[in-house]
């Protein structure tokens, strides 16, 4: 999952996604409407690939909490925190067990549901390349290793 390109804006709803650069700043369209509109380098905005979550442990990158949702949810999207904060916070400790309570509150698991909810609708969530890779080299080590032989079991080598 590419977030690189996708930020919030403080004071404005929803996600954007950047689609050119200026001197000034930077161009960006809406996720939610399309529109596009530009962002001033004084403008308060996060790339949604800076944005971590804290845990007991440390922080975990953003794109891996939305996979997990991901899993969780079976794709499906995530009901309208607003409306039953329990179960939305219920959600979220089975997600990550491990967030710190201190330290994230409940308008950071509305915000990470909501993103959520966006990036589902316009098909951004993909797995993340670390986990891709890992069961990519799984097959591969076990097709390399049927293949360093081949045809040559009992011989020693030697003529």
């Amino acid at each position: 999952m590419d977030l690189s390109k996708i930020l919030t804006i403080a004071g404005k709803s929803g996600l954007f996604e950047v689609v050119s650069q200026t001197k000034n700043g930077l161009i960006v369209e809406s996720l939610t409407d399309g529109k596009r509109q530009p962002v001033f380098a004084t403008s308060r905005s996060s790339m949604l690939e800076d944005i971590s979550i804290f845990t007991d442990e440390g922080d975990v990158p953003l794109k891996d909490v939305l996979w997990k949702i991901f899993q969780t949810t079976e794709g499906q999207p995530v009901e309208n925190p607003k409306k039953e904060p329990e179960k939305a916070t219920r959600l979220f400790e089975e997600v990550l067990p491990d967030y710190d309570r201190d330290r994230v509150h409940f308008s950071d698991i509305r915000k990470v549901f909501t993103w959520y909810n966006i990036l589902l609708e316009k098909g951004l969530i993909t797995q993340p390349e670390e986990e891709k890779e890992k069961k990519e080299d799984e097959p591969a080590k076990e097709d390399h290793s049927a293949e360093k032989n081949p045809g040559k079991e009992g011989t020693s080598g030697k003529k």
